[in-house]
């Protein structure tokens, strides 16, 4: 009996002991291994686009700043060529899926993405994006529907999500629905903290969520005066998600850098891309002074077929001092995507290889890929 009791006892140290190794906001993180982890996505950003500060400008480039970067190849499960939908899937659960699908895989069935595996282990998660929050690469983070454009339906997942911040677009598919919901009264119902007419200052309280629905669909465009929306989000998302010393995941999207590669404009790319490396500064500022922040750069797809060229001569020939920034389709592309990594298992990112090693890379940089069970196999 004495036996039998000594060894029950040390059964549930032993538990005791494991459950506090992985509790959710301990930093039991090993040297090397994040406990944030800032994802932003360029939607459409491809070489050339992220060239432009370079030439453009005369700002320092913020991608002077990373020494690890990689390439990805983009191609969905159906196509050589992707949308946002099936790349945004596959960064987000590491499986390649068909053009459209949003967090489901070729068979329909919902995958697991990288915002619900943290979620489980106590990370805060948010979302930030320039189009609406409704919209295919931001909503591939949270939500599981057929098709991108059923963002009625996206919506009132990402209120049932395990989302901590969330700001962009979309107020159209809140509170103008055909089924006459007002989403934004469900979300204060379950204590979510939403502002529809700014982003406004908060003292972020550990435990609360916040939305931020900005605009009837998308954004305005940087030319037209959207100001600093994307890097004032972004640092907001940062201070909320953290607050109370946790970990956690951010998505950030500069998502009209991809609107500008469809429309041919030269101008709405450079604002755009502009806008995108602002929010990469403020990513790579915090995670400098946090010590413990992997920021990754990457993009879904490339738009428009950018190419920097020389600006042909009156008289012939090229002055090739003169850059002029060229389109060669109004569609995506099926160029290798640049792929940038700073901080702690940057290293885990260079080499070429699939767009679905993005989610495996991420976590098992974090050591949180054995959490996962029947983890998503990389293709």
């Amino acid at each position: 009996m004495h036996f039998t009791m000594i060894r029950t006892s040390l059964t549930i140290l032993l538990m005791t002991a494991l459950f506090a190794c992985t509790g959710a906001t301990e930093k039991n993180q090993k040297p090397g291994q994040p406990s944030r982890i800032i994802f932003l996505i360029g939607d459409g950003m491809g070489l050339s686009a992220v060239s432009t500060g370079y030439y453009f400008g005369d700002l320092t480039s913020q991608f002077d700043r990373f020494k690890h970067i990689g390439l990805i190849n983009t191609s969905s499960a159906t196509h050589k060529i992707t949308d946002s939908a099936a790349s945004g899937t596959a960064l987000a659960t590491g499986t390649k899926t068909y053009n459209g699908a949003i967090g489901l895989d070729t068979a329909r069935t919902v995958l697991r993405n990288i915002t619900e595996v943290v979620s489980e282990m106590g990370w805060n998660t948010g979302v930030v994006a320039t189009s609406a929050v409704t919209h295919a690469t931001p909503a591939a983070f949270y939500a599981h529907v057929e098709h991108r454009n059923m963002e009625e339906q996206i919506a009132v997942q990402l209120l049932d999500s395990e989302i901590d911040f969330f700001a962009g677009g979309g107020k159209r598919f809140f509170n103008q629905r055909r089924d006459g919901l007002d989403l934004f009264r469900t979300a204060e119902e379950k204590g979510i903290i939403i502002d529809t007419t700014g982003l406004s200052s908060i003292a972020p309280e550990p435990g609360r969520k916040y939305g931020f629905v900005l605009a009837g669909v998308g954004m305005p465009t940087m030319l037209e005066g959207r100001g600093g929306f994307l890097p004032e989000a972004t640092s907001l998302a940062i201070e909320a998600l953290s607050a109370g010393d946790n970990n956690f995941f951010l998505m950030v999207e500069g998502s009209q850098i991809d609107w500008a590669g469809h429309d041919n404009d030269e101008a709405y790319l450079l604002a755009e891309m502009r806008d995108f490396e602002n929010a990469v500064r403020v990513a790579l500022d915090f995670a400098e002074k946090d010590g413990n922040t992997l920021v990754v750069v990457s993009a879904d797809h490339e738009t428009g077929g950018v190419t920097l060229a020389a600006r042909p001569g009156e008289m012939g020939g090229s002055d090739y001092n003169d850059i002029l920034i060229t389109f060669s389709t109004g569609g995506h592309s099926a160029t290798l995507i640049p792929v940038f990594a700073f901080g702690p298992g940057a290293d885990h990112f260079t080499g070429i290889y699939q767009h679905t090693e993005i989610f495996h890379r991420m976590l098992q940089t974090a050591g949180l890929a054995e959490q996962i069970p029947g983890e998503n196999t990389p293709d």
